[in-house]
């Protein structure tokens, strides 16, 4: 699915026209198709086995609850809040680890040696897919392809499209569009901007967004024609209270273009916005661009995408601890980063897809490398360069398993400005007075566009 942000305006740009020909990409043959759910892979199409630096075997022992869970809704600590770190990565120590690190995770090193470590905790993979999920992967590995010149597919949505992808137009494909998550989300959330002079700005959001099964036309609505809706209203700071935003999202980016509405409480007036994204700066301080929301989102138009293979990373993983809401704010966030006493890093085998601009098109972020979970084909990582080739931003997401939906969800999103020293952490959600509400059937897509737009503020 396509991915959201939910500030006002974080909203993807459509397709542009002239782009060159691409081959669709082949289906995988029968024989391969069959191994997902065997003895080597799982139905996603992730690897089984352990490794021997730590990677855990999957287990997929747990769907929609776990030993000690108390409820399906609100925040619970998870199966692990009671483990103890392996070790500590520091500065000090950093070269006995650096195989199995990011650029920009050196980076940071680098940057903040007294403040940034990572506290590296056992590994696990313990959570599955419905079994519903498990058939269309299945389905989608057999009869899937890109179209388009890689901005539409024939996938069915719900999960992944390409369980064994073939390029990196395909790996970006399933980050974009078809791993599993909430069909929806509903929640007031917090952002806030630490600038390198130790000063602080904040936002509040009422946020919500829904992910439309394929079967559109259950809702009334064209086949194959929006997939993603969002709704944004921000109440603070008091200057923007009450501006509402609200977008439509394609599922084909060669068909259909984004559409967007704005209630300004200004003018009382709804009107249509024009076309943001790639690269437009994210305010107020520009830490991220609009299509850096979940690592990367919308159309794929402006890079080539190549898919390096796999590796092994300590990446943020089953970080429930950070979105307690009995931490404040101000343990959450330290001067130079996020307070790594709250954060949790596991060792995981990734997919490394790397974003390089195409000749001729423009982007302030020349190179992007994309590190992906295997199970959820959840983009955990990234390391930014600029248009030198020189490492500028960092930027990872501390997800958590959730029960009401039965799958992993964000939680709090790091942008880390290497070079200026800002970073933002947006979806906090600890002193916001709300928790996530996951697939709730009262979210109907009849709740956005431009009359809810009206209606809504």
């Amino acid at each position: 699915m396509i991915r959201l942000k939910s500030a006002g305006v974080a909203f993807l740009l459509a397709l542009s026209a002239g782009l060159p020909a691409f081959p669709s990409l082949a289906k995988v043959p029968a024989d391969q198709a069959n191994q997902l759910g065997g003895d080597q892979y799982t139905c996603t199409g992730a690897e089984k086995a352990a490794t021997a630096n730590g990677v855990a075997a999957y287990s997929g022992k747990w769907l929609d609850s776990w030993p000690g869970m108390k409820s399906k809704g609100g925040y619970e600590p998870g199966p692990y809040a009671d483990e103890k770190p392996l070790f500590t990565i520091t500065a000090q120590n950093l070269a006995q680890y650096a195989d199995k690190l990011t650029d920009s995770q050196k980076g940071l090193f680098q940057r903040y040696p007294n403040a940034f470590r990572m506290n590296v905790y056992t590994s696990h993979r313990d959570f599955r897919v419905p079994d519903g999920v498990c058939k269309t992967a299945k389905a989608n590995a057999l009869a899937a392809e890109l179209t388009d010149n890689g901005l539409g597919s024939t996938a069915l949505t719900r999960a992944v499209a390409f369980p064994f992808p073939q390029s990196g137009s395909e790996a970006v494909w399933n980050i974009t569009q078809n791993n599993y998550g909430a069909m929806n989300e509903a929640v007031i959330y917090d952002s806030a901007d630490v600038y390198a002079n130790g000063s602080t700005s904040w936002a509040r959001h009422r946020f919500r967004s829904i992910r439309l099964p394929f079967d559109l036309s259950a809702f009334g609505l064209p086949q194959e024609e929006w997939n993603t809706y969002a709704y944004d209203g921000l109440l603070a700071p008091p200057r923007d209270k009450d501006t509402l935003n609200i977008a439509a999202l394609p599922s084909n980016f060669a068909k259909n273009h984004l559409q967007t509405w704005q209630y300004n409480p200004g003018t009382r007036r709804v009107r249509q916005l024009p076309d943001v994204g790639f690269d437009y700066p994210e305010p107020p301080t520009g830490v991220r661009t609009v299509d850096e929301d979940y690592l990367f989102n919308g159309s794929p138009e402006r890079y080539d995408w190549k898919l390096l293979g796999k590796r092994e990373i300590y990446v943020p993983y089953n970080n429930f601890k950070i979105n307690d809401p009995s931490l404040k704010y101000k343990d959450i966030l330290g001067p130079k980063t996020v307070n790594p006493d709250y954060q949790r890093y596991e060792l995981h085998r990734v997919w490394v897809i790397e974003g390089l601009t195409k000749p001729g098109v423009r982007h302030i972020y020349r190179r992007r490398i994309l590190y992906v979970d295997e199970d959820s084909w959840l983009a955990l990582w990234s390391d930014i360069y600029d248009a030198r080739g020189q490492l500028w931003r960092a930027s990872w997401i501390d997800y958590h398993y959730s029960a009401e939906c039965e799958c992993y969800h964000r939680g709090a999103s790091i942008y880390q400005d290497l070079l200026a020293g800002n970073y933002e952490v947006a979806y906090l959600v600890n002193e916001a007075g709300t928790w996530w509400k996951l697939n709730d059937p009262r979210n109907t897509p009849d709740q956005y566009g431009p009359k809810a737009a009206e209606h809504g503020h």
